[in-house]
Formats: structure tokens, C-alpha cells, sequence
């Protein structure tokens, strides 16, 4: 088993007036060699909007690209025809880019503080046709259980599907509680960002907004010593 611990305090910082953004990789304005990926885990971005400001229109290509509000509402708009869908806490956005797509974002609040996760993960498939899709995801399906979020077409669940053999996963665990999380391959990586409480993995406690990455094995125990809330991010290392 390889791992690499991801501490909160140790991620990229931009604060831009209107976005006040945390990096896991590098991204914008903030560059470090030694975090540019894990695997084809590209972008993991945790952002606080204010209210009323966003993202102008901008363009993407060949990435998928997650979006994941943790308080507030987004509102979206695409050279797709979708003008200004609304989505909302407890909902999760998946957009394949593909050979090309503009989007804005914007916080549909004007006077609320939003707070999202936006993942961006490698394609295995180039210029496929761009694509919109979102769904809601209840709470109480991941009380002490994954509950699956994202994942490959060839999956049979019931999730949001995305161009990579990759899983997104949430559990939200009781203080006590533990979960042995199981790879699909041997060929996959994990990276567990803690949203809030307070887990062990190993030899490793996390704390709010910490990650851990592990690959080159076949499962992960993590126990919770609070009430935790984890995101599971599983991509393949090579790609």
C-alpha cells in the first residue's frame, strides 16, 4: 500500500474578493509541482461564493467536471441550451465537456455565502459529444453506508455517469462507526477528503478538509471518532 496525506492548512489559497477558493492541485494562479494530480483526479476545488457573484461564460474541453454544493444553490447556464438551472444542497452536477462547451456558474443567492466542491476528473474518451446531467442524492442513503454519486457508463448503478472508470462515493458515519472501503482495481487510487468530524485511517487522523490518498491496494478501514462526513474520490492511477 502507497498513501500520501493531503493536509487542509497545506492547500492552495486564493482569495479573490468575490471567490475565496482552496486548492487540493494546482490550478489558476497557484502552482506546486508536487500536487498536480492524484491519478487522473485533476482538480478538487473548494470554493466559497459570494452572494449574487460566479463564473462568467468560459470555455472547457475534454475533462468531466463535478460540481458538489455543500451549502447554498448554484445556478448553471451552457452553450447546451441549459439556461440557468438551479442546483441546489444535496445535489451533485456531472458535465462532460468533450470536444468543447462554454458555462457560467453563479451563486443563485444574492446576499448568502456559497460553499461547492468542483471536481474535475481526466476523460478516458477524447471529443465525445459534451453532455449535462444532475441528480439529488438524500441524506439518509449514506448514513453509515457509501452511497454511490458518480461513476463509468459501464456501471450498473444508479448514479451520475461520467467518461472515466472512476467512483465518486459519500458516508456520512457515526462517532465509533468504521467502513473497509474496497478498490475496483488494482490499477485505482482513493483519495478521501474529510468534509467535517474527525477519522483515522491507519496510522493517519484527519480532521476537517484534510485528504488522504492510498493506491497499490485492495481496500481501506476508516473508522470515525466523530460524526464524519467523507468524499470518496476512486480514479484509475494510470491513464
Amino acid at each position: 500500500m502507497k498513501t500520501k496525506v493531503f493536509k487542509g492548512s497545506d492547500r492552495g489559497h486564493a482569495n479573490y474578493g468575490w471567490l475565496n477558493a482552496n486548492y487540493s492541485f494546482s490550478f489558476s494562479n497557484y502552482y506546486d509541482p508536487n500536487r498536480q494530480n492524484f491519478g487522473a483526479l485533476r482538480v478538487l476545488n473548494d470554493d466559497l461564493i459570494n452572494g449574487g457573484a460566479g463564473f462568467g461564460e468560459h470555455p472547457h474541453q475534454n475533462m468531466e467536471i463535478i460540481s458538489v454544493p455543500l451549502a447554498g444553490t448554484l445556478k448553471h447556464k451552457d452553450s447546451m441550451s441549459n439556461t440557468w438551472i438551479p442546483l441546489h444542497t444535496g445535489e451533485v452536477q456531472v458535465m462532460s465537456a468533450g470536444k468543447g462547451i462554454y458555462h457560467s456558474e453563479k451563486n443563485a443567492s444574492s446576499g448568502e455565502i456559497m460553499n461547492l466542491f468542483q471536481i474535475w476528473i481526466i476523460p478516458e474518451q477524447m471529443d465525445v459529444e459534451p453532455r449535462y446531467d444532475q441528480k439529488r442524492f438524500e441524506p439518509q442513503d449514506r448514513k453509515n453506508k457509501l452511497q454511490v454519486l458518480v461513476s463509468s457508463f459501464s456501471d450498473e448503478s444508479e448514479s451520475l455517469k461520467i467518461h472515466q472508470d472512476a467512483r465518486i462515493s459519500r458516508i456520512d458515519l457515526e462517532a465509533g462507526r468504521d467502513i473497509s472501503y474496497h478498490l475496483k482495481t488494482a490499477g485505482h487510487g482513493a483519495y478521501f477528503m474529510l468534509i467535517s468530524g474527525e477519522v483515522e485511517i491507519g496510522e493517519e487522523k484527519l480532521e476537517k478538509r484534510d485528504a488522504f490518498g492510498t493506491w497499490e491496494t485492495e481496500s481501506v478501514d476508516v473508522r470515525a471518532n466523530a460524526f464524519s462526513e467523507l468524499l470518496i474520490i476512486e480514479v484509475p492511477m494510470v491513464f
